[in-house]
């Protein structure tokens, strides 16, 4: 499983971007990859690196269509290998599950 934390957002369009923010959380919603949003980013799980970019670019094609003039992305990727991590298994190690 590989796991990302994603914040994309316009920044051209003023210091107000929820509106944008809450188009780009239907996107991954709608991709069907488990997901958990939080104050400042969202954390999606995925089972290889294609689908996380795939949500990445989706999200990116939301903001183009909108119009936005400027797209900051902060993606973070945790790709364990030597076993299976998922989000709640990150959860549980820090005692949050």
């Amino acid at each position: 499983m590989v796991i990302a934390e994603l914040s994309i957002f316009p920044t051209s369009e003023g210091s107000s971007v929820s509106r944008y923010v809450k188009e780009v959380i239907k996107v991954i919603e709608a991709s069907g990859l488990r997901a958990e949003t939080g104050a400042m980013a969202t954390t999606v799980e995925a089972p290889d690196l294609e689908a996380i970019l795939k949500v990445v670019a989706d999200c990116h094609k939301k903001l183009l269509e909108l119009g936005v003039k400027r797209i900051h992305i902060d993606l973070r990727v945790d790709h364990r290998l030597d076993k299976e991590a998922t989000i709640d298994s990150k959860l549980k190690a820090i005692g949050k599950k």
